[in-house]
């Protein structure tokens, strides 16, 4: 009988080792390297596909199969998804626990069970948890009102047992995995939710997917850091990577789609925690400026895009006298470092002394920014806060600051312009944009160039 070898694999990145540390050199993490079994030679998952056979190639002028897409009913879910889920795709969602995953995903396959297949039968879904019993799952269609609709429930880890249940010809059109950490195959020697069973059961289940045409939804744990755990492969094999982001402190979600073969990235669907679970957010704009308070210095409105979606959020920053020997800088929902170049911008260019206040910067809502053209509005915000000077109500602010205190232009301007005005706002501090000239109503103070032609206006 051969020796069985092992080696040690990182379970945040993936990295083997030929011995344990401690420390992984390649994500840096500590205390995540697991001593694992190596497939031998002669094991299944070895041998599989010694005997090969030659394939065809074809050149690019073939006419593209038209995608044909199951629409889940969900609005906010089908526009991150391109437009519907395409059969044999594989959909990976993330987040953190108790956002609402298993509850977005059992209202959409309660939905699709509503509509029809590519081949116009009623659409046929499946619900494997193995987190929960299948009383669980029932408890909370029950609750959410979706006990009636014809949806095929089990609670199963095994991933033999799985596989042997849907590789048959009246497979599901959709089926569910909740969630992929608890998955197992006997086949591989470690513990369920480490990186060689995750890589194991993903392989399985997505090949399955497309030999068999149905659309696989994978439900995936984070990390800490709100990164998918288990390996990083995970992600290059599905087709599309949805992150389901949220405050529990606030009754908003955010769906994010940051990886889609069959759409855009980027693109987002908010929706909005209810008893009887989530429920789409037609306007998100709206909601998140509805507890706006007006004339408050330190407060203004930011356009931004999401995706392919306009979207107005406030900016709020609170500056105050310094409470210790440095000063503090504490940011919720944009990038930290970004700010403190921009405050550096502000003390060199412009001669506003900060380095003896502490800042605090806020987007109102728990909405996560990640775009440059936030840039202006978080200056604005502060320079509101430090000369204790409301910004008009009726105004929107966007922009990128660079390092010499020039202000650029950013994309899809005039988007952003039609979604304040549709909102009641009628003045705009943007960039100045000599090429293209906006229909929008300006303030007096209008476009400007750089930051200090703001304070030489002022």
């Amino acid at each position: 009988m051969p020796k069985k070898t092992t080696h040690f694999v990182c379970q945040n990145c993936g990295a083997v080792y030929g011995r344990w540390a401690g420390q992984c050199s390649a994500c840096g993490e500590w205390n995540t390297i697991v001593e694992e079994a190596v497939p031998t030679s002669d094991s299944p998952m070895a041998t599989a596909g010694v005997n090969g056979h030659k394939i065809d190639f074809s050149d690019l002028r073939g006419a593209p199969e038209i995608i044909f897409r199951l629409k889940t009913g969900i609005g906010e879910l089908d526009r991150v998804c391109g437009g519907g889920l395409v059969p044999g795709s594989v959909v990976l969602v993330g987040g953190d626990p108790g956002i609402g995953k298993s509850t977005l995903l059992l209202q959409a396959v309660s939905a699709l069970t509503r509509g029809v297949n590519k081949q116009g039968s009623p659409t046929k879904c499946a619900y494997i948890s193995g987190e929960e019993s299948v009383d669980q799952v029932r408890l909370r269609a029950l609750r959410l009102g979706l006990a009636d609709n014809p949806v095929d429930l089990a609670s199963e880890t095994r991933i033999r047992d799985i596989v042997a249940t849907l590789d048959v010809a009246d497979c599901p059109d959709v089926v569910i995995i909740d969630s992929i950490q608890t998955m197992y195959s006997d086949m591989v020697e470690s513990a369920p939710g480490t990186v060689a069973q995750v890589r194991a059961c993903g392989h399985e289940l997505i090949r399955l997917a497309k030999k068999r045409n149905f659309v696989l939804l994978l439900v995936g744990h984070v990390t800490k850091e709100g990164t998918l755990a288990g390996p990083r492969v995970l992600e290059h094999m599905v087709d599309t990577v949805l992150y389901f982001e949220g405050d529990r402190g606030h009754h908003f979600r955010i769906l994010r789609s940051v990886k889609n073969r069959f759409g855009a990235t980027d693109e987002i669907g908010v929706f909005e925690m209810t008893e009887k679970g989530l429920s789409e957010v037609q306007n998100p704009s709206a909601l998140f400026l509805a507890d706006r308070q007006g004339n408050v210095s330190g407060s203004c409105v930011f356009a931004g895009i999401e995706g392919s979606r306009p979207m107005l959020v406030e900016i709020q920053a609170l500056v105050a006298p310094m409470a210790g020997t440095s000063p503090r800088r504490a940011v919720v929902g944009w990038d930290a470092n970004r700010l403190n170049m921009l405050l550096a911008v502000l003390e060199t260019r412009c001669g506003v002394c900060l380095s003896n206040k502490d800042i605090f910067l806020n987007v109102a809502g728990g909405l996560k920014l990640s775009e440059p053209a936030v840039d202006l509005a978080a200056v604005m915000a502060v320079l509101s806060g430090v000369f204790n000077h409301p910004l008009p109500s009726d105004m929107v602010i966007f922009g990128e600051i660079g390092l010499s205190g020039e202000i650029r232009n950013v994309p899809q301007s005039d988007l952003r312009l039609k979604e304040a005005e549709k909102l009641g706002f009628a003045k705009a501090l943007i960039p100045q944009n000599k090429k293209k000239k906006s229909t929008f109503k300006a303030t007096e103070i209008g476009n400007l160039k750089t930051l200090l032609e703001f304070f030489e206006r002022k």
